[in-house]
């Protein structure tokens, strides 16, 4: 019961973890191509767009990343299930890895900026915390795969795996 109670609960805080974070990738393309500097840096910086996304996401990425480890060490005796899910722990933990390396760098200059004139270096840095975020998305993504497939993996019939 254990086993699938953690089942359950990696799927599903993995999959919350995901929502944010794709969500990015979704408003990434006309935020890059088509928005004005003025508007990108107003809606994203000044009108706290995105303050539920830290409240929230932050509890959710770290909680993925346990409960993914937790049914990693419930299918230690399970090949080939037990490297799926341990590799979706690990991919979770490198999509927060990559979220403090490129996207919490662009927030603390994002969160220096005055209304005004752009700052010079406003490119560089809407550019590194947009593709952050893809990268963020990415590693969930692939998080999120590798736990379903390790789940998956419990069902095939012996001799399959």
């Amino acid at each position: 019961m254990v086993l699938y109670l953690a089942a359950f609960a990696s799927l599903l805080l993995a999959g919350l973890s995901l929502g944010p974070s794709f969500a990015h990738v979704l408003e990434a393309p006309p935020r890059l191509s088509v928005w004005s500097p003025e508007l990108w840096r107003e809606a994203t910086v000044f009108n706290g767009q995105f303050a539920l996304f830290a409240k929230v996401g932050a509890p959710l990425d770290v909680a993925s990343i346990s409960v993914a480890f937790l049914l990693a060490y419930l299918l230690a005796n399970e090949r080939p299930a037990f490297w799926f899910a341990l590799a979706g722990a690990v991919l979770l933990a490198a999509g927060l890895g990559a979220w403090f390396t490129l996207v919490a760098p662009a927030n603390a200059i994002l969160a220096t900026w005055q209304p005004g004139p752009l700052p010079p270096d406003f490119d560089a840095v809407r550019l590194r915390w947009e593709t952050g975020h893809m990268v963020v998305a990415a590693a969930k993504l692939m998080g999120f795969v590798s736990i379903c497939v390790a789940v998956l993996a419990r069902r095939l019939p012996a001799g399959t795996n």
